[in-house]
């Protein structure tokens, strides 16, 4: 055996960090969603509702129900798309920047509490296979 499924291994890891940035965040009235939105919107801005529910793993309805909550709170906005009248583009607003600010350093401490026993190693190694997985476009093809 050689030491369990990995797919598995890494949900496990994702929800156990899931619920620790779920407490540190409920401190700054936002949900894990609603977090990932914020920080996409403000890696990507403009993204269409198709585009984020791609990028965050979820139905278009399910985004679009999130976006609709986070709009009323006044954390985005949906401004027409130039180039498709079929779709929106999603921004920030200045709201939605500053509380995107104050939570970053509370998911940040979580993630050097869940990070203290690795080395500087063993976290370069960690963040990168995490980013060359996230950025495949295809999964690598099985060798056998």
């Amino acid at each position: 055996m050689d030491g369990g499924c990995v797919t598995f291994l890494v949900r496990h890891a994702w929800l156990s960090m899931r619920s620790a940035a779920a407490a540190a965040l409920a401190e700054h009235g936002l949900s894990v969603q609603q977090y990932g939105t914020l920080l996409l919107l403000a890696e990507k801005p403009g993204c269409t509702i198709a585009e984020l529910a791609r990028k965050v793993g979820t139905a278009r309805q399910s985004a679009n129900e999130l976006i609709t909550g986070m709009g009323r709170a006044g954390l985005l906005e949906r401004r027409a798309n130039p180039t498709d009248r079929r779709s929106q583009q999603l921004y920030l607003t200045d709201a939605g920047q500053r509380r995107l600010a104050d939570a970053t350093p509370a998911v940040r401490a979580v993630e050097r509490d869940l990070e203290a026993s690795f080395t500087p190693a063993d976290r370069a190694t960690a963040r990168a296979w995490l980013e060359r997985m996230v950025n495949s476009e295809t999964p690598a093809e099985d060798p056998a």
